[in-house]
């Protein structure tokens, strides 16, 4: 998994490097206070909870659809394999600048999880249905196609399990937690 996460983001740096300046569209004029994306679809890497593939379509020029697949481990002990999407609306640049914009963005979504945990030396299967609420900062390189991002994102997660009957443990319930990444993407267009 280690060798894997290096060799994605020795990939990564490399086209962050060797990608020229005409690479990335020009921003379309905006008003000072609203970011407008300069970007279409993107494609890359997250680090953190979830560790995994991420993705982001721009919508319009301040919204847009992101997604993640990746595996996760969990505080109470369930690790396993989520897929996320959200809605994402960018309503403020914090900084624009001749070479990058930082947007803030916020947004809400859901989220698919499979997990396993064990107890009492035997493992369960689970799974969860979550919604998501991600709170973000995107560091937008204006001449090259590549954002790095970090988030936040307050999860719910409505938690269902395949617990033995016999075993008098039971996980089912909804639990609130926050999940954090950081991660960087690659534009095609």
């Amino acid at each position: 998994m280690r060798t894997s996460l290096s060799l994605s983001l020795a990939a990564l740096a490399l086209v962050a490097i060797t990608a020229s300046e005409a690479d990335a569209r020009p921003r379309p004029a905006r008003r000072k206070s609203n970011f407008v994306a300069n970007k279409g679809f993107g494609l890359g890497i997250m680090l953190g909870s979830p560790t995994g593939l991420s993705g982001k379509y721009f919508l319009g020029p301040s919204t847009a659809i992101d997604f993640g697949l990746g595996g996760i481990g969990c505080c109470r002990g369930r690790r396993g394999v989520t897929a996320h999407a959200d809605f994402l609306w960018h309503p403020v640049s914090l900084i624009s600048d001749k070479a990058f914009e930082l947007p803030l963005y916020v947004g809400i979504g859901g989220r698919v999880y499979d997990y396993e945990w064990k107890h009492n030396d035997h493992y369960h299967d689970g799974g969860a249905l979550g919604l998501r609420a991600p709170l973000g900062i995107s560091f937008d390189l204006n001449r090259t196609p590549i954002d790095i991002f970090v988030e936040l994102a307050l999860v719910a997660d409505f938690i269902y399990d395949d617990s033995d009957p016999n075993d008098n443990f039971d996980h089912d319930g909804v639990y609130v937690d926050i999940d954090g990444a950081f991660g960087v993407r690659y534009y095609f267009n």
